[in-house]
């Protein structure tokens, strides 16, 4: 079943990590160099948006408010005289694990998932937002490496726990079923029942002892797989896939 795979030292290392993978390739790639996972996005483009996101979150976790923010989420910074767009993504990122460092999980700060309404929401998201990105880079400089497997288990986790829950899905429709992903390389598995527009994570013996529903697929791969597939960042094709395929498209985040 879902659970988390971290703390918030875990993440914050996390962070330490995918940040300066995601500086490197930016840096290698030439600023119009086409982001082939983002279409339509260049990597100057997924610099800029990655720094918006870091600094409204910055303004949001350290507010030490549970209320929804004024400012739009995910705002893309106008750029910098002087500056170029990876200079002003390295100052976004600095700015944001110096308050990382410090910050209180327990503190009050808004978040727009069904999780309570703490600070600690935010490491971990920025770990996951910060990892797939740094892939989409990676994958400009045709350098994709794959998500270390605890962190993108803890991810997989996320997209079940809350993407899906705060209904963020990126179709529209009705699925009925059950699905159940397989991290070859992590250990770990997750049931999930669609019922319409509703979703609800499962344990083993929930899904052995009281599914009713009879469309089912199974999906395994590697926990980094897995999670790039629910961003829509590679095809549920490439993965192991038994049972209804349609049922996926109720899990796609990206």
């Amino acid at each position: 079943m879902s659970r988390m795979h971290g703390t918030k030292d875990f993440w914050i290392g996390a962070l330490r990590a995918e940040g300066p993978a995601f500086a490197a390739a930016v840096a290698e790639a030439p600023p119009e160099t086409p982001v082939l996972s983002c279409p339509g996005w260049t990597v100057t483009d997924l610099a800029l948006h990655l720094t918006g996101v870091y600094q409204w979150v910055r303004n949001v976790a350290g507010s030490g408010q549970s209320t929804p923010p004024e400012q739009p989420r995910s705002v893309r910074p106008d750029p910098t005289p002087g500056l170029t767009a990876a200079q002003q993504w390295q100052q976004a990122y600095d700015d944001l694990m110096t308050l990382f460092d410090t910050l209180d999980p327990e503190a009050p700060a808004w978040n727009w998932a069904p999780q309570p309404k703490k600070a600690g929401f935010w490491p971990r998201r920025m770990a996951h937002e910060t990892a797939v990105h740094r892939w989409d880079a990676q994958l400009a400089i045709a350098a994709g490496e794959p998500i270390e497997a605890k962190l993108a288990a803890d991810g997989v986790s996320e997209v079940l726990d809350t993407w899906l829950p705060a209904g963020r899905r990126t179709a529209t429709g009705q699925w009925h079923g059950v699905v159940r992903l397989v991290a070859t390389d992590a250990a770990q598995e997750w049931y999930l029942r669609l019922r319409g527009e509703g979703v609800a994570l499962l344990d083993t013996g929930t899904i052995l002892d009281h599914d009713e529903h009879h469309a089912r697929v199974q999906v395994s791969g590697t926990a980094s797989d897995l999670l790039l597939a629910l961003w829509g960042r590679v095809s549920f094709e490439t993965l192991t896939v038994a049972g209804d395929p349609t049922l996926l498209d109720g899990v796609r985040t990206g």
